[in-house]
């Protein structure tokens, strides 16, 4: 399994209960960050769209702040918004009657790490009252964590989360092209047919699905690992791709996500929060690899 260099001791790396406590800076002192470590104050260049600049305030993803304008639950300048509306430095947005204060410099967005233990849902709601991965992160104040995509309940691995929901989008969308590399324990073991067609392409419900590369990963008898890479993020999709070619699955993991790898070191049911320099190199990564295209319904994996 890849491994990453060891950080710097200055890197923020807490567990749940040990994390930021609120009212104080993170580790690095970033000036931008409100008590808590939600930015209360978003960057401008100039006209943006409205639901973007509340999506960038770390206040829920495109979608969702499309929805909310949509409801009449934002309003500019004592008016109520409109879905594309654009707003400016003078501009006064509240949502639900809340202002949100705008200024022209840069920050950066927060973003964590999380290493999902099986038996966690990627959701605040669940009626079944399972544990859920928001209960072990640190709290924010004045905005809420993101998480990048999904991992279902039986799936273990590397999750993102971050308070800036346009970079939340950038990272799932399919335009930037961003792997996902899993580890995968099998009952049985992958013939050369069964490993072409994984790699040419299998007949899904929701479309055809297919991985980039397919690696032995050690293992004897009735389990063997592999590590296989997809560049997409649909619902399930490893288990039912794995399922499709008469492989069930036994376990599975996701160790990186585009750049970012699992940290060795990270224990499950901890997280670890990128230093200012990692996040600038995360920013740096996402440049467009396709034309824009329109985004799946499906919920990613």
């Amino acid at each position: 399994m890849p491994t990453r260099p060891s950080r710097p001791r200055s890197d923020r790396s807490r567990s749940s209960q040990g994390g930021p406590r609120p009212g104080r800076p993170g580790a690095h002192g970033h000036p931008g960050w409100a008590a808590g470590g939600a930015p209360r104050e978003q960057v401008l260049k100039g006209p943006e769209k409205l639901h973007k600049i509340l999506a960038q305030a770390g206040l829920g993803s495109r979608r969702e702040l499309e929805e909310w304008i949509i409801a009449g639950r934002v309003s500019v300048n004592g008016l109520p918004a409109h879905v594309g509306q654009r707003i400016g430095p003078n501009d006064q947005v509240r949502v639900n009657g809340r202002p949100i204060k705008l200024r022209f410099e840069r920050q950066l967005p927060r973003v964590l790490l999380y290493h999902k233990p099986e038996g966690e849902i990627v959701s605040r709601d669940d009626p079944q009252g399972r544990a859920s991965v928001f209960d072990k992160l640190p709290r924010i104040r004045g905005g809420r964590w993101v998480a990048v995509g999904r991992l279902d309940f039986n799936t273990s691995g590397l999750l993102i989360f971050t308070n800036n929901g346009d970079l939340a989008n950038r990272l799932m969308h399919p335009r930037y092209g961003l792997e996902r590399e899993y580890a995968v324990r099998v009952i049985g073991e992958l013939g050369p047919e069964q490993r072409q067609t994984l790699l040419k392409g299998v007949q899904l419900e929701d479309g055809i699905a297919a991985f980039s590369s397919v690696h032995d990963a050690g293992g004897t008898g009735t389990n063997r690992w592999y590590r296989v890479t997809i560049g997409e993020g649909r619902n399930r999709e490893v288990r039912r791709m794995l399922e499709a070619v008469a492989t069930p699955v036994s376990r599975l993991m996701r160790v990186r996500y585009g750049p970012i790898q699992l940290p060795p070191r990270l224990k499950r049911g901890m997280w670890k929060e990128l230093s200012e320099d990692e996040v600038e190199t995360l920013l740096k990564a996402l440049k467009p690899t396709k034309p824009l295209e329109k985004p799946r319904a499906k919920a990613p994996e």
